[in-house]
């Protein structure tokens, strides 16, 4: 009985990955909602049509459109006293719509059971590349802003994407410097750069065999995890040639690949890329993000 006991601590305190996959944690209530831009100085464009759901399919996914309010939704790690570490999410979707569930309220799920803070982005979708653009630099200086209110630590604010929201974090990453909107209040005079960055089956990165040119390559991008598989046929090409990009100009970065899983998995797979939360965990410790919590 007492084993038994042990076992089922240890499966919490580490959030069982294999399971983690086929059986996600469900999402909790955000503990705040934000507005990204006050009313009427939200640079670019919305969407033509009012925001929706669309109807559920067959995989259960939430599937979100049409957005002309980008909002953060600030889900804290529990338990914890001090600062903690904070991840922007930002959902996938083809720049069309956003998988708002099960690449963005599941994964702040998962970041809290390591003791992060999760801060999904709902951007502006659809074809609005620039406005999305526009709201993940938004996104950052609005986290540093508010870092004291939400107990993160704004130096250890990373941002994790997965496709079409992977390339956004990869453009976030190799293009904090470049001025994307004018400043519309004191939150602008903060810095939009990620402390860490993590790629998840990113979408978009290479055109005709190279990086594409809206990813310049310096020295100066964050440390980069990138995850993906060798069966994601249309995507993997460009994940190994942006590794090979980032590995040239001498920037850390880690490339987990693996045989199987395809794409657009987010937690659910049971396939061999099952394990990467665990050893995406593994290598936020290394950098010294998690420390020893969520070991």
């Amino acid at each position: 009985m007492k084993l038994r006991l042990l076992f089922y601590s240890l499966f919490a305190a580490s959030f069982s990955f294999s399971e983690a996959q086929s059986n996600p944690a469900p999402p909790s209530a955000p503990d705040a909602i934000l507005a990204l831009w006050p009313q009427r100085k939200m640079p670019g464009h919305g969407a033509a049509q009012p925001e929706k759901e669309e109807k559920p399919r067959k995989d259960g996914v939430q599937r979100i459109t049409n957005v002309s309010q980008p909002t953060l939704a600030v889900f804290k790690a529990p338990g914890q006293t001090g600062p903690t570490p904070a991840m922007i999410i930002c959902p996938g979707g083809g720049y069309g719509i956003l998988a708002y569930d099960k690449e963005g309220t599941e994964i702040a799920a998962w970041l809290n059971s390591l003791g992060i803070t999760g801060i999904v982005l709902k951007y502006r979708v659809p074809g609005n590349r620039e406005g999305a653009f526009q709201d993940i630099q938004r996104a950052f200086r609005l986290a540093r802003q508010h870092a004291g209110e939400w107990k993160i630590n704004p130096d250890h604010l990373g941002v994790i994407g997965f496709s079409a929201g992977g390339h956004l974090a990869a453009r976030l990453s190799t293009n904090f410097d470049q001025v994307a909107y004018p400043p519309v209040d004191s939150a602008d005079l903060l810095g939009c750069q990620p402390n860490f960055v993590v790629l998840v089956y990113p979408a978009y990165l290479q055109v005709n065999g190279k990086v594409a040119p809206e990813l310049p390559i310096t020295g100066k991008i964050p440390p980069t995890l990138i995850v993906h598989t060798e069966d994601d046929l249309t995507f993997v090409p460009g994940s190994k040639i942006y590794h090979a990009a980032l590995d040239a100009a001498k920037v850390p970065n880690k490339f987990l690949l693996y045989p199987t899983g395809g794409h657009g998995y987010g937690l659910r797979s049971k396939k061999a890329v099952h394990v990467w939360p665990e050893q995406a965990a593994d290598w936020l410790r290394q950098l010294g993000i998690l420390s020893s919590v969520g070991k």
